[in-house]
Protein backbone atom coordinates (compact mmCIF):
# COMPACT_ATOMS: atom_id res chain seq x y z
CA UNK A 1 0.00 0.00 0.00
CA UNK A 2 2.80 2.52 0.64
CA UNK A 3 4.23 1.93 -2.93
CA UNK A 4 0.48 3.20 -4.34
CA UNK A 5 0.75 5.50 -1.98
CA UNK A 6 4.16 6.81 -3.25
CA UNK A 7 3.21 6.00 -6.90
CA UNK A 8 0.05 8.64 -6.68
CA UNK A 9 2.35 10.81 -4.96
CA UNK A 10 4.63 11.44 -7.68
CA UNK A 11 1.51 11.08 -10.24
CA UNK A 12 0.08 14.76 -8.16
CA UNK A 13 3.49 16.07 -8.29
CA UNK A 14 4.22 15.40 -12.19
CA UNK A 15 0.73 16.97 -12.71
CA UNK A 16 1.54 19.46 -10.31
CA UNK A 17 4.48 20.66 -12.16
CA UNK A 18 3.32 20.58 -15.27
CA UNK A 19 0.64 23.01 -14.51
CA UNK A 20 3.19 25.66 -13.30
CA UNK A 21 4.74 25.76 -16.67
CA UNK A 22 1.10 25.69 -18.52
CA UNK A 23 0.24 28.48 -15.31
CA UNK A 24 2.48 31.11 -17.59
CA UNK A 25 3.92 32.46 -13.96
CA UNK A 26 0.73 32.11 -12.11
CA UNK A 27 -1.02 34.26 -14.49
CA UNK A 28 -3.63 31.42 -15.29
CA UNK A 29 -5.80 31.09 -12.64
CA UNK A 30 -7.47 27.24 -13.08
CA UNK A 31 -3.85 26.26 -13.89
CA UNK A 32 -2.34 27.87 -10.91
CA UNK A 33 -5.54 26.11 -8.78
CA UNK A 34 -4.38 22.84 -10.03
CA UNK A 35 -0.48 24.08 -8.91
CA UNK A 36 -1.35 24.57 -5.44
CA UNK A 37 -3.96 21.13 -5.12
CA UNK A 38 -1.49 18.93 -7.01
CA UNK A 39 1.35 19.77 -4.95
CA UNK A 40 -0.57 19.60 -1.50
CA UNK A 41 -2.06 16.34 -2.64
CA UNK A 42 1.33 15.07 -3.54
CA UNK A 43 3.11 15.73 0.11
CA UNK A 44 0.07 14.64 1.67
CA UNK A 45 0.65 11.19 0.02
CA UNK A 46 4.17 11.30 0.23
CA UNK A 47 3.32 11.55 3.72
CA UNK A 48 1.11 8.89 4.14
CA UNK A 49 3.73 6.59 2.18
CA UNK A 50 6.54 7.57 4.95
CA UNK A 51 3.94 6.82 7.70
CA UNK A 52 3.46 2.72 6.24
CA UNK A 53 7.31 2.53 7.02
CA UNK A 54 9.06 3.38 3.61
CA UNK A 55 12.62 4.53 4.32
CA UNK A 56 13.02 8.16 4.33
CA UNK A 57 15.96 8.32 1.71
CA UNK A 58 14.34 5.52 -0.43
CA UNK A 59 10.78 7.38 -1.03
CA UNK A 60 12.13 10.84 -1.70
CA UNK A 61 14.68 9.46 -3.98
CA UNK A 62 11.80 7.59 -5.80
CA UNK A 63 9.27 10.76 -5.23
CA UNK A 64 12.14 12.78 -6.83
CA UNK A 65 14.05 11.47 -8.95
CA UNK A 66 10.41 9.14 -10.82
CA UNK A 67 9.25 13.05 -10.86
CA UNK A 68 12.73 14.42 -12.56
CA UNK A 69 12.76 11.88 -15.24
CA UNK A 70 8.81 12.23 -16.32
CA UNK A 71 8.98 16.08 -16.45
CA UNK A 72 12.26 15.86 -18.88
CA UNK A 73 10.47 13.54 -20.62
CA UNK A 74 7.18 15.34 -20.59
CA UNK A 75 9.22 18.70 -21.43
CA UNK A 76 10.41 17.14 -24.41
CA UNK A 77 7.19 14.99 -25.93
CA UNK A 78 4.53 18.32 -25.17
CA UNK A 79 6.54 21.06 -24.36
CA UNK A 80 8.71 21.50 -27.14
CA UNK A 81 11.90 21.13 -24.97
CA UNK A 82 14.87 19.57 -25.88
CA UNK A 83 16.05 15.78 -25.26
CA UNK A 84 19.92 16.15 -25.76
CA UNK A 85 21.74 12.92 -24.99
CA UNK A 86 23.11 14.11 -22.15
CA UNK A 87 19.51 15.10 -20.78
CA UNK A 88 18.83 10.94 -21.68
CA UNK A 89 22.28 10.07 -19.52
CA UNK A 90 21.29 12.02 -16.20
CA UNK A 91 17.48 10.40 -16.86
CA UNK A 92 19.46 7.38 -16.78
CA UNK A 93 21.54 8.34 -14.03
CA UNK A 94 18.44 8.92 -11.91
CA UNK A 95 16.81 5.84 -12.54
CA UNK A 96 20.26 3.93 -11.84
CA UNK A 97 20.58 5.89 -8.29
CA UNK A 98 16.84 4.79 -7.56
CA UNK A 99 17.28 1.44 -7.87
CA UNK A 100 20.58 1.37 -6.05
CA UNK A 101 18.94 3.20 -3.35
CA UNK A 102 15.92 0.12 -3.34
CA UNK A 103 18.57 -2.39 -3.34
CA UNK A 104 20.68 -0.87 -0.56
CA UNK A 105 17.24 -0.84 1.17
CA UNK A 106 16.50 -4.52 1.00
CA UNK A 107 17.66 -7.23 3.58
Amino acid sequence: MAWLLLALAITAEVLATTALKLSNGFTHLGWTATVALGYITSFTLLAQALKLHLDMGTAYAVWAGAGTAAIALIGAAFMGETLTPLKIGGILLIIGGVIALNLAGTH
